[in-house]
């Protein structure tokens, strides 16, 4: 019975050499970048609670781009791993076009709400139960940082774009390089411009944007310049330019593919956010807490984000090339591989749960509550590694609508109704309410299990094309 478990389960030193090959380097990438992010955020804490409520809001608004630009290219992107499985660059080629003309559009709309709306939907997140003056602090410094913020989603929509597509090749080294230029400058930039310091003027909120802006348009610029100069391992580059025109037939299944996760994302991240603002009715207090155990939740989320990641880039490399056993086998070893790290990085979380806090000029207080708020996350990390495995698994094979029911309808049926009426509703502490919310994930574990056992996501799409 034990070596059938661990032989369905557990995969052999190639596995895991060939795995940790590819997600080493992504998981270093977006450690760093989730480091940086750390960091700024710490800075802005320094200069008061205001400062960093009014950024901890705007960066919701930013994360619901972010995640609809992920969104945007994971349709095409499920064509192009498949592509590259199969040897066929000029179908990847067509995939990047277009994620590139996808992401353009979809950063024109983002900033036209955003720079038009921008006080209305600050407001949401502040409750009118806090003193004005705090209100009218916090709105002023989440306008000033998201004015300066609107100027770095360009360069990441098209650096999200080649990038998903140089992994799909299986090269995670240059992003981690590409992130790694960018490093070293947004530190210098964020202590320099936040308080002055260097000879460069003193900015606050607004000069954390601006390096995060210069970082993000040099990370999307090393990217691309390699991309373009290497064309012996982006052979899906050459004449990039020449020929932009996309056969019907693909451009009409990357649509039909690729909308429902763009839509499954756009929801899941907006179902996030109003999750967030169900929160912030308990006062900005509740805000600052949250953005605390954001931030550290976030660094220890990458590992099993990014072994996600690298599940769709390994099954639809399977799958493209017909291997649809392996793809099978090799799905159960990722997602028990996914959670076992997670349970074990839980325990290396909670202690920092007390530490972590104290680095922010705030009130007692917000640091508790960030305390027991990073410490209910943890224990949650592996339910949310699973269903995170599960939903890149469907994904690999092009099985959009079942991530649609995984993600979109236990966020909107379940988890949001529960939340708002726990917070709008009742009178229950908070922390009581946060636990219950977030264990809600369970649900979410039990969709994921069935959809994941039924194969229907073991597929190949590209073999027509």
């Amino acid at each position: 019975m034990f070596r059938k478990l661990k032989n369905k389960y557990i995969g052999d030193s190639n596995f895991y050499i060939m795995v940790l090959a590819m997600v080493v380097p992504m998981i270093l990438q977006n450690l760093v970048t989730n480091f940086v992010s750390m960091l700024d955020n710490i800075m802005v804490g320094q200069l008061g609670t205001e400062q960093m409520n009014g950024v901890s809001i705007v960066n919701q608004f930013m994360f619901i781009f972010n995640i609809s630009i992920f969104g945007a290219i994971s349709g095409p992107g499920i064509f192009g791993a498949q592509f590259f499985g199969k040897g066929d660059f000029k179908g990847q080629k067509h995939t990047v076009h277009f994620r590139i003309a996808v992401v353009v559009l979809i950063t024109l709309i983002f900033g036209i709400i955003y720079s038009t709306f921008d006080r209305q939907l600050i407001s949401l997140y502040i409750s009118k139960d806090d003193a004005p003056e705090l209100i009218a602090a916090t709105l002023k410094y989440g306008r000033e940082y998201m004015g300066v913020m609107l100027v770095s989603m360009l360069p990441f929509a098209i650096g999200q774009a080649y990038t998903s597509a140089v992994r799909e090749c299986c090269e995670t080294k240059i992003p981690l390089f590409a992130s790694l230029s960018a490093v070293l400058i947004n530190l210098f930039l964020d202590y320099g411009l936040i308080f002055g310091k260097f000879g460069l003027p003193n900015l606050g909120v607004s000069g954390a944007a601006w390096a995060t802006v210069v970082a993000k348009t040099i990370e999307s610029g090393v990217i691309i310049v390699w991309a373009h100069t290497h064309l012996e391992r982006n052979q899906y580059l050459m004449n990039f330019f020449k020929d932009l025109r996309i056969p019907g037939n693909l451009f009409k299944d990357m649509v039909v593919k690729g909308t429902p996760l763009l839509i499954n994302e756009f929801f899941w991240v907006l179902g996030m956010s109003v999750i967030a603002q169900c929160y912030s009715v308990r006062g900005l207090d509740v805000v600052g807490a949250r953005n605390i155990s954001s931030v550290m939740n976030n660094l220890f989320n990458v590992v099993f984000i990014q072994l996600g990641a690298a599940t769709a880039i390994l099954l639809g490399n399977k799958l493209g090339a017909g291997k649809l056993k392996e793809a099978k086998d090799m799905s159960n070893k990722l997602i028990f591989f996914s959670v076992s790290i997670s349970a074990a990085l839980t325990f290396c979380m909670i202690p920092l749960a007390y530490l972590f806090p104290m680095l922010y000029n705030t009130s007692e207080y917000i640091r508790s509550l960030s305390t027991y708020m990073v410490i209910i996350l943890a224990f949650a990390m592996p339910m949310f590694a699973f269903t995170n495995s599960a939903y890149f698994t469907l994904r690999s094979g092009g099985k959009t609508g079942l991530t649609f029911l995984l993600d979109f309808i236990f966020t909107w049926v379940i988890q949001i109704p529960a939340a708002f009426i726990l917070c709008y509703k009742t009178s229950m502490d908070f922390r009581l309410l946060f636990a219950i919310v977030t264990y809600l994930e369970v649900i979410k574990i039990i969709i994921g299990t069935v959809l994941v056992k039924s194969n229907l996501w073991i597929q190949n799409i590209v073999e027509k094309e």
